[in-house]
């Protein structure tokens, strides 16, 4: 390691203030004992596979309602060269809360072979995005499929939104089916990479929704799904189990990978919304070491956010604050919630309005990008696919870090100071040492060469 780089984002005020610097690192002197921050290259622990958004109705229809240039700026800042570097996107199975409204590939109940199949509507506003997507990172990214709800007419309650449970007898039929959407979707030129069995199976919304039990999901996955994508040529779809808030993804985890399952199961999913719980992800790590863990969705829900709705640099922190956390705690690959969305945080069909990275301002054909994208980029940016995270140990409670060593044998620190006061550091790594300043409220991403 010869040369330290430094890219800092100043959280303060009302606008973002960026920084770079540039700075020679000198050999370690035997007196440099205070106010250090270590970097252990040598000892790593899980790889990282990348970074991405979900790529939803909303967010396609909203980059449709913007200038074709701007659509095309927006995708190109997040996929393409020189952008936020994602490589992983999100898509629903069917309609979600962020659609213009219910929909689904098939209404007709009395017809197992889904003759009057359509995937007409995700033609109109997911399909063009996700094209856009792969045409900007120059490849296909990697997809995850993830359902809100089967067909309304397998479903208990008969409809989609508000909860409800598979019927039993539909089992086979609702395998069938996912087995037919994907199918739809390489036809389109769109290959899925892995998919989750149910979007958070707990859950009963006011919009598309559906619950499993633990033996339900489990059921389901080992007897009808998981056979039905091997008998299918879809060995190569990686099935997450959970996909639901990290509070109980040990515990749901636990109740699903056994002897009968483990060779079925690629990984665990796992949302934002109850708060850190970074230690139930160190608990599946040490237990299930062979699973892989991945952050499927967070957003800032605008409703339960009251006054710090509009608090822009507080969610930039928060999310840097939670990826810090779920990579020192053995998180594999981030997908953010909405890529973008429109000035009132949507459309959303039942009027759940959340806050995303970029704000499509459609009345006015112009692009906000927040310091939630910011802060993002820190990660992003810098850790590349396939990197795998290093050690690390900091003086302060104030400093919160991560770091990797990247395939190209670089190695990435990001650091969030989330005191007021600047800050001052030691940097140390393999027998070498930079000393620098960390301005307060700031996220800090330091790439040695």
């Amino acid at each position: 390691m010869k040369q330290l780089t430094m890219e800092t984002t100043i959280l303060k005020g009302k606008e973002v203030t960026q920084q770079h610097y540039e700075i020679g690192l000198i050999p370690d002197a035997k007196n440099f004992e205070m106010e250090v921050i270590n970097l252990y290259p040598q000892k790593s622990y899980q790889t990282i596979e990348g970074f991405g958004a979900a790529l939803t109705e909303s967010a396609g229809y909203a980059l449709s309602r913007m200038s074709g240039e701007n659509f095309d700026r927006v995708v190109q800042a997040c996929y393409g060269e020189g952008g936020l570097g994602y490589t992983l996107g999100r898509v629903h199975m069917d309609s979600c809360d962020f659609s213009l409204e219910n929909y689904c590939a098939v209404s007709n109940p009395d017809d197992p072979g889904f003759g009057d199949f359509s995937l007409e509507r995700d033609a109109r506003y997911v399909q063009p995005l996700v094209k856009k997507v792969f045409a900007a990172a120059g490849k296909p990214v990697s997809l995850l499929l993830s359902p809100w709800s089967p067909p309304a007419f397998m479903k208990e309650t008969g409809v989609r939104n508000g909860g409800g449970h598979l019927k039993p007898e539909c089992y086979q039929a609702y395998a069938d089916y996912i087995v037919r959407y994907l199918k739809e979707y390489e036809k389109a030129g769109i290959p899925i990479r892995f998919m989750t069995v149910q979007n958070e199976p707990l859950a009963v919304q006011t919009w598309d929704s559906c619950e499993y039990t633990p033996e339900e999901e489990k059921t389901f996955l080992r007897d009808f799904l998981y056979p039905a994508l091997q008998e299918n040529g879809l060995g190569h779809v990686g099935i997450y189990i959970w996909d639901h808030n990290k509070e109980r993804v040990y515990e749901r985890t636990r109740d699903i990978v056994d002897e009968t399952t483990k060779n079925m199961i690629e990984g665990v999913a796992y949302h934002w919304y109850t708060g850190d719980h970074f230690e139930t992800l160190s608990m599946v790590r040490e237990d299930y070491p062979e699973l892989k863990l991945m952050h499927s969705e967070g957003c800032v829900e605008l409703a339960r956010f009251g006054e710090e709705a509009g608090d822009d640099m507080r969610h930039a922190r928060k999310y840097a604050h939670d990826i810090i956390g779920d990579l020192n705690h053995g998180m594999n690959s981030w997908i953010d919630w909405n890529l973008v969305l429109d000035e009132i945080g949507g459309p959303n069909h039942v009027g759940n309005y959340c806050g995303a990275p970029v704000i499509c301002h459609t009345d006015t054909d112009t692009v906000e990008y927040k310091p939630m994208f910011h802060a993002i980029g820190h990660f992003s940016r810098y850790i590349q696919p396939g990197a795998v995270r290093i050690a690390h140990s900091c003086y302060s409670p104030e400093i919160e870090m991560t770091a990797a060593r990247n395939p190209d044998g670089s190695c990435v620190a990001v650091l969030l100071h989330s005191g007021e006061q600047r800050k001052p550091v030691q940097f140390r790594v393999e027998g070498k040492t930079a000393r620098f300043t960390l301005p307060g409220n700031s996220i800090s991403t330091v790439i040695l060469k």
